[in-house]
């Protein structure tokens, strides 16, 4: 049997608290779900070391909720740069040409390397290491990258607004059920015992 702790390192409890927590936000559904399109949007732009600030500006302009908004933007990181920001040149590419997308990914896992070595607040430097592969790149990457992004926050709104409307249902039916058997309890205990 495993012990308490190996069971907090499952991936369904952890999905099962980063839900908890997600129905726990203060925010309407609708500002949670935005929270999420919003930085769906971001995480597929070339803006690593920058994604943090941009989502927190965009989500308060829309009026999304912001703690939110940040969680998406891990999906770009370190291991997933290459194969993410390489598929947005790609796509972009059709849009804005430049050169040849294998030369691309190469050159982007050495740009992942050499962020690797980066100061986490160097943020001008990760930004640079992306701009130094020339403006041709990094425009089809940005146009790719809302291409993308677009799509994501156009499937993962809808899908996480019934996420949290359901789970913050689910909630109160758990709460009133609580409450009224509690209460049920409480009347039997305080009638008279004959």
């Amino acid at each position: 049997m495993p012990s308490p702790k190996q069971t907090r390192n499952t991936p369904r409890h952890r999905l099962r608290r980063f839900l908890n927590w997600l129905i726990r936000l203060r925010g309407s559904p609708q500002a949670i779900a935005r929270g999420v399109a919003v930085g769906m949007i971001v995480a597929f732009t070339p803006t690593i070391g920058f994604q943090t600030l941009m989502v927190l500006g965009i989500a308060t302009l829309v009026n999304a909720n912001r703690p939110v908004s940040i969680v998406p933007t891990w999906l770009t990181n370190p291991f997933t740069i290459p194969p993410v920001y390489a598929f947005t040149y790609y796509l972009g590419s059709f849009f804005w040409p430049g050169p040849e997308p294998g030369s691309v990914a190469r050159a982007m896992r050495a740009a992942v390397r050499e962020i690797e070595s980066l100061d986490f607040f160097a943020f001008r430097a990760q930004l640079g290491v992306f701009l130094d592969m020339g403006m041709d790149v990094f425009i089809a990457m940005w146009i790719g990258g809302l291409i993308v992004g677009a799509i994501a926050a156009a499937i993962t709104y809808p899908l996480t607004l019934r996420a949290v409307v359901r789970l913050r249902e689910r909630r109160a039916r758990r709460r009133a059920k609580r409450r009224s058997s509690s209460t049920a309890r409480s009347r039997c205990g305080s009638s008279p015992g004959w």
